[in-house]
């Protein structure tokens, strides 16, 4: 590379990774139904997951950066207006319509394999049934289905409807797309129908996808390495690696070093180190942008967070779905929380102070912060 880099100390490195997720300041979208858009097509993806102790993963997301966040928005996004749409990043997410093309050939590849293992047993025959159906019958949920022959679960979140898994397999090769979520409960429509195309938007080339990859990390990390851009698909590593390289020749980006870690930003990035609005405080999902990246966090942040929904209770150090708590530009705790819906209350089940957290700094701005985050838990609008 052409151009030399610079030394980003860890507190400015994280502060404009704060600044680039939008977690730095009170309503960096606005409000009303437009700001769930908004945040969506900044960050790029919103992550979906089913796990429901406390308010969903993809609520909690646009929660955290949209104070008056409804979870109607959403649907509002997906079903009325149609905005966005659920595919598969490293993730199930939620994406914007608009970036649609770059996902075509991902969709395309899929049709040939390897197939996901949990749809195993399902042939191109049954998603095509699965897609006939919708087409002559119009939209449905797998509870619309009453011919199927049960099969026995085999793994928790299954279906005992193979039809289901069809679905979903027609879902990822986007024959049909998901029209309506309430819920885990899914309805299912054409995807030509659904957004009223003639036919889907031509696929975008390799150069293009790369291009978006890297385009929509620099806009949502404000620092990025090759790590971080690809995530989890790491066959494309070589060719971020060579268009970040691309870029740097032409003065576009920036080599950064971060700890011992290569980086790169943009010129403008590293003109203005940012600071977050004093006294900011987010109870983050455990699926948010900012913490899925396990060791872009520990690097930045000097934390390592512990997924262990899945993990023995004895064996759990912070607890079932240990949120992470950000005050200003520090994870200063970790709080494990419940959601008894029944009783109208969320129960806190574990505290554990990281970092520099401390009783006497932090408390009160962080029960300020859970009496708003159970305001929104309760509130089922």
């Amino acid at each position: 590379m052409t151009t030399r880099g610079v030394t980003v100390p860890a507190d400015a490195a994280r502060r404009i990774w704060l600044h680039a997720q939008r977690l730095d300041v009170a309503e960096p979208f606005g409000h009303g139904p437009r700001s769930t858009l908004a945040a969506i097509e900044h960050l790029g993806y919103v992550q979906i997951d089913s796990i429901n102790v406390i308010e969903r993963a993809h609520h909690h997301i646009l929660f955290s950066r949209i104070p008056g966040y409804r979870r109607a928005d959403l649907h509002r996004a997906q079903t009325v207006d149609k905005t966005v749409f659920e595919t598969w990043t490293h993730a199930l997410s939620y994406v914007p319509v608009g970036d649609y093309k770059y996902f075509v050939p991902a969709m395309r590849s899929l049709r040939t394999g390897p197939w996901l293992p949990w749809n195993k047993g399902i042939t191109a025959d049954d998603v095509r049934v699965a897609v006939k159906r919708i087409r002559d019958h119009g939209p449905l949920k797998i509870s619309d289905i009453k011919d199927d022959v049960l099969v026995e679960k085999d793994w928790a979140w299954a279906s005992r409807k193979p039809s289901k898994r069809a679905l979903d397999i027609a879902c990822t090769w986007g024959l049909i797309t998901v029209s309506e979520r309430t819920g885990i409960i899914k309805t299912f429509e054409l995807t030509e129908r659904q957004f009223g195309w003639e036919k889907k938007p031509r696929a975008a080339t390799e150069k293009q996808v790369i291009a978006y990859g890297l385009d929509r990390a620099l806009r949502a990390q404000g620092l990025v390495s090759v790590a971080s851009v690809v995530h989890r698909e790491t066959k494309a590593k070589a060719a971020v690696r060579e268009l970040i390289e691309q870029r740097v020749r032409r003065r576009e980006l920036v080599p950064v070093t971060v700890g011992d870690v290569e980086h790169w930003a943009t010129p403008e990035t590293l003109d203005t180190v940012p600071r977050p609005v004093p006294g900011t405080v987010h109870l983050l999902s455990p699926f948010d942008p900012l913490v899925i990246q396990r060791k872009r966090l520990e690097l930045f942040f000097g934390y390592t967070h512990l997924f262990e929904a899945y993990v023995p209770r004895q064996k759990r150090v912070f607890g079932y779905f240990a949120l992470p708590v950000l005050v200003n530009d520090e994870i200063v705790a970790v709080i494990d929380l419940k959601t008894d819906r029944s009783a109208g209350a969320m129960l806190i089940q574990q505290w554990t102070w990281v970092g520099n957290g401390r009783e006497s700094t932090h408390r009160q701005p962080i029960e300020d912060a859970l009496a708003r985050f159970e305001q929104f838990q309760l509130n089922r609008a």
